[in-house]
């Protein structure tokens, strides 16, 4: 989609509820990347082969999860020029998500509030989805829990995902950092996130020797969070040897918008968790060894951008709110260094 098409688009489709639009949008698209069609739209950005976690990837580029829950429009994301995609998240059950309105935009910042709360159709519904879909890239599951669990018992949610999911991903994120669930980010802290690794860190070794592979793990953190539990989730992530860290997801931190969106309930994403994010990035890449790799998301919608998530020491990058605004061809652009 080039950038005059798109921005014809963009006027239409921002008259629309933000949530209705995107899947109306996201319907059409998919409907036309599986027609014989796909093959005139179909773009592959290839550099030089990126292995992280001992997957190959084509290019550094991903899709962060949410912006395709159930794996419903695979053959629309997955042919746009991303080197991966990540799904999700899913729960164990479906369920509902929080009541609407949930999805806002912020044209001026460039930023997204979502409430929007693991809306989705279940784990089972999400994994048949990829497996039978014939893939060119690889495609990463993000698991949560459902907000009927307590999050005492998350870990058993988190371990159903997991089970489910391991023999089909080529990568599994534990998101444990959404704001739009009822106490979830509790579990980064103190004895919560060290009891919770342990739990889901077993099970994944004994997956491993059941299917006699490797499905990375990775953990998303939240940007906010203090040092302390940067530093010691670092630790933890090298001492059950889990394979990456997602920087960031979204910000509770509203302090900087203008009144009519500051009591918004949800998390904010786009340029104004840039920098924030990045103070978090960079924290974490100074704790963690080589061997781990870190997924750079939140404020990416450039070249520019990118780079500096490079430079703080990402190997990965993942985009959702730069592509709502700048459309496909923000991957082109930020794959020309």
């Amino acid at each position: 989609m080039n950038r005059l098409l798109f921005q014809f688009y963009k006027k239409i489709a921002f008259k629309v509820d933000p949530e209705k639009a995107h899947d109306i949008s996201l319907s059409f698209l998919e409907f036309i990347y599986k027609s014989f069609l796909g093959k005139i739209f179909h773009k592959k950005f290839v550099k030089n082969g990126i292995k992280q976690f001992d997957v190959l990837f084509d290019n550094p580029v991903g899709l962060a999860a949410g912006f395709d829950k159930n794996a419903d429009y695979l053959n629309f994301i997955t042919n746009i020029g991303f080197g991966f995609v990540e799904v999700g998240t899913l729960t164990p059950k479906a369920q509902a998500g929080n009541p609407r309105p949930r999805v806002f935009r912020l044209v001026k910042d460039e930023a997204i509030i979502n409430h929007l709360g693991f809306n989705n159709k279940g784990i089972d519904y999400g994994i048949s989805r990829i497996k039978e879909f014939n893939r060119n890239i690889p495609i990463g599951v993000n698991i949560g829990k459902n907000a009927s669990t307590d999050v005492k018992d998350a870990f058993r949610d988190y371990e159903y995902c997991l089970r489910k999911a391991y023999s089909v991903a080529d990568y599994i994120t534990l998101n444990i950092s959404s704001p739009n669930t009822e106490n979830l980010r509790d579990l980064q802290k103190g004895e919560k996130i060290s009891s919770f690794l342990h739990s889901i860190k077993t099970l994944h070794d004994n997956l491993k020797k059941v299917y006699k592979k490797h499905t990375p793990l990775v953990v998303k953190i939240a940007p906010d969070v203090t040092d302390e539990i940067i530093f010691d989730l670092s630790n933890l992530v090298n001492e059950y040897d889990i394979d990456g860290v997602i920087c960031t997801n979204t910000t509770i931190d509203k302090s900087y918008l203008s009144d009519q969106f500051k009591a918004l309930q949800g998390g904010l994403s786009g340029k104004p968790l840039f920098q924030k994010s990045n103070d978090v990035l960079t924290k974490i890449s100074n704790v963690l060894g080589k061997e781990r790799t870190i997924i750079g998301v939140g404020g990416i919608d450039s070249y520019e951008s990118a780079n500096e998530k490079f430079r703080l020491g990402a190997n990965l990058l993942q985009l959702y709110t730069g592509l709502v605004y700048k459309g496909p061809k923000v991957i082109e652009d930020i794959l020309r260094y």
